[in-house]
């Protein structure tokens, strides 16, 4: 189904509808736009949460749904997303639909698409957006509601208000959201690239631990009786290997790790063709 014209965006809301966001629903979009696949630039899902009596949306929870996306068209793997719903609905039944987020900024074209599935749905589905880059501090999340902008019997295009967001969150949301917005991570790194870093800062530590026992023995640095029973206890409880024995046992271990990424590349795409083969998306 072709795009309509770009969605109609009117600031401030003069709605009374305003929406209530956890924490951990902004942990999880941002954690699933870092895992995203390579060709994805969005990642957009389902939110899940309930309607308070004052006619607050609280959403308190979250999941992903694949889709494609061209200049003019949207897909949405729909069986994933029922299924999806239903696990949660299993293990949660007092969340039901509330809405849809996208992260990015602001509203897309193809929003207005994605927006009109999720209003069968549900009635009066909410839209949260999330730059993931927190170039704008809280106001990188936004919420929106939608109406239709008609001319006559002519619609002409989907109407999108914000509406007032409440993040206020417990305090160990907030030490959490805070580190969140000034830590920026395209990609998580692989099994090599993350046992690189930890090797390098090992080699850090042990410099630190190689310096303060010097300065101790030259009687630069007061001794620290603590310190000095960790410091052996540590290498005592080190296995004693000699350097060709610990060079093997390294070397079996990254081949082990490289046989991992190996059948894990390939369960991969085994997994990636049968969704191909036996789940096909819906054209929005």
């Amino acid at each position: 189904m072709a795009a309509p014209e770009g969605p109609v965006l009117l600031f401030p809301s003069t709605s009374s509808a305003s929406a209530r966001v956890e924490a951990v629903v902004v942990f999880n979009i941002c954690d699933s736009y870092v895992r995203r696949p390579d060709q994805a630039e969005r990642v957009i899902g389902t939110l899940l949460g309930s309607v308070l009596p004052d006619g607050t949306v609280h959403v308190r929870n979250c999941y992903v749904v694949p889709h494609s996306e061209s200049a003019d068209q949207v897909a949405l793997d729909i069986e994933y997303h029922h299924n999806m719903y239903a696990s949660h609905h299993k293990v949660n039944p007092k969340e039901v639909i509330v809405g849809w987020f996208s992260t990015g900024f602001g509203v897309s074209g193809g929003s207005t698409l994605i927006h009109d599935f999720y209003s069968r749905e549900v009635q009066s589905p909410i839209h949260l957006t999330v730059d993931t880059g927190f170039t704008r501090g809280d106001a990188s999340i936004k919420a929106y509601i939608s109406s239709n902008l008609s001319l006559g019997d002519r619609h002409l295009a989907a109407q999108f208000q914000e509406i007032p967001l409440d993040l206020r969150m417990l305090e160990a949301g907030k030490v959490g959201f805070d580190i969140l917005k000034s830590t920026i991570v395209e990609k998580l790194p692989n099994d090599l690239e993350g046992m690189e870093s930890s090797m390098e800062k090992l080699y850090v530590l042990i410099d630190e631990i190689y310096k303060y026992v010097d300065d101790v023995v030259e009687g630069r640095v007061a001794p620290d009786n603590k310190i000095g029973r960790f410091i052996a206890d540590t290498v005592a409880s080190m296995p004693k290997l000699s350097p060709a024995a610990f060079d093997k046992l390294f070397n079996d271990r990254i081949q082990d790790n490289l046989a991992l990424v190996y059948l894990s590349s390939i369960t991969r795409t085994q997994i990636s063709i049968a969704e191909k083969l036996n789940t096909a998306a819906q054209i929005l």
